[in-house]
């Protein structure tokens, strides 16, 4: 698969952009775990024309991560263009247009998500974009507005006349938010669209290495990307991979003391990123996500002690007293069956 000049390879496994969690620490950590691509976060139109320094260090990437796309949103053209300029400065290989965070703050003010009611305007923002920049462009939507209006096997056509170079299609509406299943019937629709020929990256509920094969089987997509399912988890490219080239689980080749020691790791970028204590916070949605601790058995105390804890010292004890009581099990020993 390639986007632009860009060439990913077979069954690319990407990173999705996503607030508060794909910064650049992470995203080396994802990309070393066998990520092929890999997005920032977000960043808004406005604040990058206006000089935030939050904003400003978003845009900020490095070559260890490379490929990585640079996404942005916001409501009006002009900010945009200039926005993806200043963004192309920064250069990332790809400049990603997000046209689907359904949050209020970004949908509900007209951007993200909020373009899907009003396609024209949509179109034309594309289309300035495209013209205005030299490196690939690339868009991230949802299936539509809400259930009454899925026209995203329409607009990925129209999206492909403004010059994109790859659309990535979130399986939900923006009224779903993040709810429900994924429906990955009408990414395969426009993935069989006989017009369609840019590459078409699938999102949404990909959990697993299985599930990931199969919506590469199924639905004939040229990528996929993974979201929320990387959350305390950013093994997960390692276990897709390695799924896709062999048709087999990792399964204990990952130790729960290996997994273990990579939740640590986070918790030191973190905090050499933002200090210990906005580190920590920072770090609490990962531990708060991660499988690794899911099904133990009379884990609730110690899950509460680890999302409370306001130090290094006394997160990484609580991490090895956990390590002690579970790292010599099996699987089958630490948690419950079901």
């Amino acid at each position: 698969m390639k986007i632009g000049s860009i060439d990913l390879g077979e069954r690319p496994v990407m990173l999705a952009p996503m607030e508060d969690v794909t910064d650049a620490a992470f995203r080396l950590m994802c990309k070393q775990f066998g990520a092929d691509l890999v997005y920032t976060e977000f960043v808004s139109a406005d604040a990058i024309i206006r000089g935030v320094n939050n904003s400003l260090r978003k845009l900020q990437v490095n070559d260890a991560e490379r490929p990585v796309a640079i996404q942005i949103y916001g409501k009006d053209i002009p900010s945009m263009v200039e926005a993806a300029q200043i963004a192309e400065a920064a250069h990332p290989d790809i400049l990603d247009i997000n046209y689907g965070c359904p949050v209020k703050r970004v949908a509900g003010k007209g951007g993200g998500a909020g373009l899907l009611q009003n396609i024209p305007l949509m179109m034309e923002m594309t289309r300035a974009i495209v013209d205005a920049v030299h490196l690939p462009v690339t868009v991230k939507t949802r299936l539509g507005w809400d259930c009454e209006h899925k026209i995203i096997v329409e607009l990925a056509e129209q999206l492909q006349d403004c010059g994109i170079s790859a659309l990535t299609i979130h399986g939900r509406t923006r009224s779903q938010m993040y709810t429900g299943e994924a429906d990955w019937t009408l990414i395969g629709k426009v993935k069989e669209n006989p017009r369609m020929h840019i590459p078409i990256i699938g999102n949404g509920d990909i959990t697993t290495p299985r599930r990931a094969k199969e919506c590469f089987d199924t639905y004939g997509v040229d990528g996929v990307m993974i979201g929320r399912a990387s959350f305390g988890r950013p093994w997960i490219f390692k276990e897709v991979k390695h799924f896709l080239q062999t048709g087999e689980e990792l399964g204990t080749q990952l130790s729960f003391s290996w997994k273990l020691d990579v939740l640590r790791e986070q918790v030191r970028q973190s905090v050499a990123r933002l200090g210990e204590y906005r580190g920590i916070l920072h770090i609490r949605r990962h531990l708060a996500a991660t499988p690794l601790f899911k099904g133990i058995r009379n884990f609730r105390d110690t899950r509460i002690a680890m999302l409370r804890a306001d130090t290094v010292e006394e997160l990484f004890r609580i991490l090895d007293d956990v390590e002690a009581s579970y790292g010599h099990l099996t699987d089958d020993e630490i948690y419950i069956s079901t």
